[in-house]
């Protein structure tokens, strides 16, 4: 009931309102009433907000209840007993367990079943299955453990990104919240750089614009304002101009709730947990199959015995205990048989590199793309932050023109070098006279037109935060050893206004008042007008241009420079030196330009132009910035600007090609940047194919084929092209890694076989999507990656290696020895194959698993991923390695008698191991079974011993013969290598009756030794052996890729089509068209300015505005007199016309500038 009447205070269900932006729906906002109509239903003054409430009072209970909280319900953490219990469910722990319980039900029944208490031996036989049990323990523990652990890093990672503070209006105050706070109501303030943390409805604003590429994938930023775009779109960014938005939809409402919903998916098996289930099952089934055969052989001997023999005890107990013991050394083959360690060796291997690819900043969150990357054929790369530093820095530039510098030194000493320049000594001259006063004028005009700062950032360290263009400047400041607070701070100049940077002039002024009185320079006061941005724009708004004596790093020009400092009009020969030899340049090597210049006005002459008493409200207008800042400039200074390359990537790169993968940059600049980028990173060769993201969308998929593989670089790229880019690669048969940072990017991420997200700039759906995490944002981490994921492979091939030789010998030798054996007992008893088959695999696993990569391992190709698990060179180590232990292990059993007659005398002259022994004579039979025991202690000493030298061996698992190398550095395998000998040596002395052995003296231990020694040269020998003639009786691996020949010539739909002459009109024609629309699109941009300059004067003014010229009458006609004169129904900050602000000369003046300013760039295009 309750519920009921919550929900009827609103009109609208937090469903109803999520509608209105996904996708946007205008018809629905003007359904719902609109803005009013919304803020109205939620009961919410869009003027002041929510009210204040204080902390502990619940205020909002109600509005929660019907539309949620802003937080995402976090995803429900399995506890590490449930994921114990996941683990358990794994096909080799099943067979494992059932083996253990089998096992250890029989050796309970041995130990204390009936008859059990006229038996001498230990009680030993439920060792076996508790073992096992322990050993499944072992395995599920430390797989879930670490589970447990990687996914509370990754929380914690994001916890530090999810709360942050936001600026709302409550109470009609603004007030600073917390983005867990924000309710369905809100009304929540905008600047830019704010990421938006809520669905909403734009209320009011100005010049508000939203970068939405992260949740769309639209590039252009969309501009905000009632009568266009009124939906703000969570995940979004604000990149200009101020506002504020009525909050619609929050929590997993919001669209960026619903996109981080839709990513939480589960994981699945990795594909080397798929290949190595499957070889477990084929194991599993070809050691039931041996241990059924081995029963029914046991069973067949024994009832023939029993027929035959009249010394066999033919009591229901004998016969009873004796079937028991058959199907015991049966039980014993499967146990034999199944991998129990293989399980144990992946979960190490991966739990001991996801731990260490976290301190080489790789933050693992599924656990396939540890061991995926490792085959890993191509990475597409981002450009920004990934392959470059994401930090724009001044590189070189040019003061003055003439007076270079370039690099970090040069820029340090840059402001000794201009105070060095002196010039004429002029009381009377205004301008800038010598180098000290540029340098003033330079500094003023960085640190004071600019909205950076200096702060702290999330881990505590000062960096400039602002625009990447103006902390750079900043950053040159400081660089050459001078505080930008100096000047931003210093009560001789005066902010008379700001104008921001704007995308569409590419430019940011700030007008200034300077006191000279304050400054020392003399007395009263002059305005200075600091403009900076794209060169291009700088330089056309300038007529003249300071001058220096040549200096410094010299760019060579046609132009002579001057003896002394000196400012000359900026002629057409000066602007195309600038052009050509500077701004060309450093486009060239893919630096962004970026000028300098300023404009004088004396008090008078500024003055006349602006009327005091309207100072604040012509100033705001975009027309006052045309006529001020905008013409007549000083042209001062430029500077080239750009992201470096990140240390260590060429390398990182050049490491990529050499272990066969290939890069290729995915990238959103230009076509001319991400060449010029790439080129320094090593990823765009000769030969090499770059081109853009509109173009490689418009390709079929044949197209497409024949030039991916000489693919390297896609500029302009979208996140829809990214993922057709990844979507054809992986039909193509490639693995694929893709870094991203951007919501939009998760598609992308998701498709890849490894998706790698940025820790510091990507975003939590990026994050979310990812199944590996940079913490650094390096590429660099990436090769790390690769070389961590080539190890997990590596190690658990090693292993493979290794358990598989150990399970072939054991069981041929168990299965053999039993069945020929005179009393159907194995050479190796199960508690010897459960410290062989369990400890000795245990231990190996952690050995082997724990090997650290070598960058040996980068050297290579990457694998298939159709190629099998085990491949040529490792089935020719196994079967010999496995055949020769047969042939050692059955030579000593069956010929040790004869070989070792003098320490086995009675064991030769009754037969050996095959006869049952002198059965007549007790004390015979006793010395019989003594060194029966004597022997087989030997074969079990010998085949550990054969086991623990091909663990050396099978620490490579190529042809290489140095199997030794690196061992010093794994302190495990030494630790364990030791640890085993002992552990050995122990079992053989002190076994006695458990493990059924004798001790051996030092002959016996030193033949046991040396025959185990000769896996090693064994080894040797058979990686001398090509792999071909193994590979004739073995499956056939996938064939190699074939090698990209980029001596082809590029195909001809990549060529640009030739014009031939009956196309120059039909060219020329459009050309016409396209310059006539933009003529069209330059006078609608300046309607604005018109109206209002017809509205303030009218009479003859406007008559001239409306009627002297016939194009622009044209454009507007029917809308001057129509339209209301104010420029809040434009979105602008003025809000009433002035009346004679301006005269009618300065009001045509100003309209016209941006007219000829159109029509200059009309005739450019």
């Amino acid at each position: 009931m309750g519920d009921n009447t919550t929900e009827s205070k609103y009109k609208f269900t937090a469903q109803q309102l999520s509608e209105l932006v996904d996708p946007k729906n205008p018809e629905l906002l003007e359904k719902y009433g609109g803005l009013e109509g919304i803020a109205e239903a939620l009961h919410v003054d869009v003027k002041t907000g929510l009210p204040v409430h204080r902390a502990e009072e619940n205020a909002f209970a109600d509005r929660e209840a019907v539309y949620g909280r802003n937080v995402l319900p976090e995803t429900k953490s399995k506890t590490l007993l449930g994921l114990m219990w996941e683990a358990l469910h794994d096909k080799i722990m099943i067979i494992l367990s059932i083996a253990a319980i089998v096992s250890l039900s029989i050796g309970l029944y041995e130990d204390f079943g009936p008859g059990s208490e006229n038996n001498d031996e230990p009680k030993v036989h439920w060792i076996e299955g508790v073992a096992i049990l322990v050993s499944v323990f072992i395995v599920i523990t430390a797989g879930s453990i670490n589970d447990y652990q990687k996914e509370k890093q990754f929380r914690a990672l994001n916890a530090k990104k999810d709360d942050r503070k936001v600026k709302a209006l409550r109470g009609g105050e603004s007030v600073m919240i917390s983005v867990y706070d924000v309710q369905v109501g809100d009304v929540l303030l905008l600047e830019p750089g704010d990421l938006l943390c809520a669905d909403g409805i734009f209320i009011q604003g100005h010049n508000l614009k939203c970068d939405e590429s992260a949740a769309t994938g639209e590039s252009d930023t969309i501009e905000k304002a009632r009568d266009k775009d009124q939906f703000i779109l969570s995940g979004s960014k604000v990149t200009e101009g101020v506002g504020s938005f009525l909050v619609t939809a929050v929590g997993v409402n919001s669209f960026h709730g619903k996109t981080m919903m839709s990513l939480r998916t589960e994981n699945e098996d990795t594909p080397l947990q798929v290949k190595l289930n499957a070889l477990a099952e084929k194991i599993a089934v070809i050691g039931t199959a041996a241990a059924v055969l081995m029963f029914f052989v046991l069973i067949v001997k024994y009832i023939i015995k029993l027929i035959r023999d009249d010394t066999v005890d033919k009591s229901f107990a004998g016969v009873l205990a004796e079937i028991v013991k058959i199907f015991i050394s049966a039980i014993t083959v499967v146990v034999v048989a199944v991998p129990e360690g293989l399980p144990l060796a992946v979960t190490l291997a991966l739990a001991f590199a996801t731990t260490r690819m976290l301190k080489d900043n790789n933050l693992v969150r599924v656990l396939n793309a540890c061991e995926t990357m490792g085959g890993a054929t191509t990475v597409c790369s981002d450009k920004t932050g990934t392959l470059t530093q994401n930090k724009m820095t001044v590189v070189k530039g040019v003061v003055g023109r003439f007076f270079g510098f370039e690099g970090p030194e040069q820029i340090a000493r840059l402001a000794d070098d201009l105070k060095n320049i002196k010039g004429k000594t002029d009381p009377s001259n205004k301008e800038i006279k010598d180098g000290a006063e540029l340098l003033d004028v330079l500094v003023e005009g960085i640190s004071i037109n600019s909205t950076a700062f200096e702060g702290e950032n999330d881990d505590g360290k000062m960096e400039f935060i602002g625009s990447k263009s103006e902390t750079a400047l900043l950053g040159m400041t400081k660089a050459m050893g001078i505080d930008y607070r100096s000047y931003r701070e210093n009560p001789c100049y005066e902010t008379i206004q700001v104008y921001p940077f704007s995308s569409a002039k590419k430019s940011m002024a700030t007008l200034i008042k300077v006191n000279r009185d304050a400054k020392g320079t003399g007395s009263g006061y002059f305005y200075r007008m600091h403009v900076k941005g794209a060169s291009e724009i700088v330089l056309r708004y300038s007529t003249k241009a300071l001058l220096l004596p040549e200096g410094g790093f010299k760019f060579q020009g046609k132009t002579k420079a001057p003896e002394l400092p000196t400012i000359v009009p900026l002629t057409k020969a000066l602007a195309e030196d600038y052009n050509n030899n500077i701004i060309e340049r450093f486009a060239n090597e893919s630096l962004r330009t970026f000028s300098l210049a300023y404009r004088d006005f004396e008090e008078d002459e500024f003055n006349s132009l602006i009327n005091e008493p309207t100072l604040e409200e012509i100033l705001s207008h975009n027309a006052c910035l045309t006529e001020l800042g905008n013409k007549e400039l000083t042209f001062m200074s430029l500077v080239g600007i750009e992201d470096p390359v990140r240390p260590g990537v060429p390398e990182a790169v050049a490491t990529c090609r050499n272990a066969g993968v290939v890069v290729r940059m995915v990238t959103g600049d230009n076509i001319n940047t991400a060449r010029a980028i790439a080129t320094k990173c090593g990823i765009y060769t000769q030969g090499g194919i770059a081109m853009e993201g509109p173009k490689f969308r418009t390709l079929t998929e044949e197209e497409m084929d024949k030039i991916l593989p000489r693919l390297q670089v896609l500029a302009r790229s979208s996140p829809t092209d990214k993922q057709i880019l990844v979507g054809r690669l992986k039909y193509l048969g490639e693995t694929v890694a893709v870094t991203g940072d951007g919501t939009n990017d998760g598609p992308a991420l998701k498709m890849a076989d490894v998706g790698f997200s940025m820790g510091i700039a990507g975003t939590e759906v990026a994050k979310e999507a990812s199944s590996i995490i940079l913490m650094d944002d390096n590429f660099s981490s990436i090769v790390k990656a690769l070389l961590w994921g080539r190890s997990v492979n590596d190690s658990v091939k090693k292993f493979l290696q290794f358990q598989l030789t150990v399970n072939i010998t054991a069981v041929i030798v168990t299965f053999i020895s039993a069945i020929v054996d005179g009393d159907n007992g194995s050479a190796l008893t199960a508690v010897q194959l459960l410290w062989v088959n369990l400890i000795m695999d245990t231990l190996a696993a952690l050995a082997l698993a724990t090997e650290k990569p070598t960058q040996d391992m980068l050297l290579r190709p990457p694998e298939n991923k159709r190629s099998p698990l085990i491949t040529h060179c490792m089935w020719k180590m196994i079967i010999g390695e496995s055949l020769f232990q047969v042939i050692i292990n059955f030579v000593l059993l069956f010929a040790g008698p004869y070989i070792f007659s003098n320490w086995l005398p009675t064991l030769k002259e009754h037969g050996g191991v095959m006869s049952s022994g002198p059965t007549h004579n007790k004390e015979l039979l006793r010395q019989f079974d003594n060194e029966k025991t004597l022997l087989k202690t030997m074969v079990f000493n010998t085949f550990v011993f054969l086991q623990i030298f091909n663990e050396i061996n099978c620490r490579r698992i190529d042809n290489r013969l140095n199997v030794f190398a690196g061992i010093h550095r794994n302190a495990y395998f030494i630790c364990i290598f030791i640890f085993i000998v002992i552990a050995q040596f122990v079992i053989v002395t002190f076994g006695g009756d458990a493990f059924k052995t004798v001790k051996l003296n030092a002959a016996q231990w030193g033949v046991c030794i040396l025959l185990g020694f000769l896996s090693l040269p064994l080894g040797m020998i058979l990686r001398l052996i090509p792999d071909s003639l193994f590979a004739a009786c073995l499956p056939k691996a996938p064939a190699a890729a074939e090698p990209v020949d980029f001596t082809e010539p590029l195909p001809d739909f990549l060529n640009p089509t030739q014009r031939t002459d009956t196309s120059i009109s039909a060219t020329s024609a459009e050309r016409h068209r396209n310059a006539q629309l933009k003529w069209d699109f330059a006078i609608n941009n300046i309607r604005p300015e018109l109206n209002l300059f017809s509205a303030i004067h009218g009479g003859r003014s406007g008559r001239a505005i409306n009627g002297s010229n016939s194009r622009v009458q044209t454009s507007v006609s029917g809308e001057v007199n129509n339209r209301v004169a104010s420029f809040a129904a434009n979105g602008r900050a003025m809000t009433a016309p002035v009346s004679n602000a301006f005269s009618a000369k300065q009001a045509w003046k100003i309209a016209m500038v941006g007219v000829e300013r159109q029509r200059r760039e009309n005739n450019e295009v």
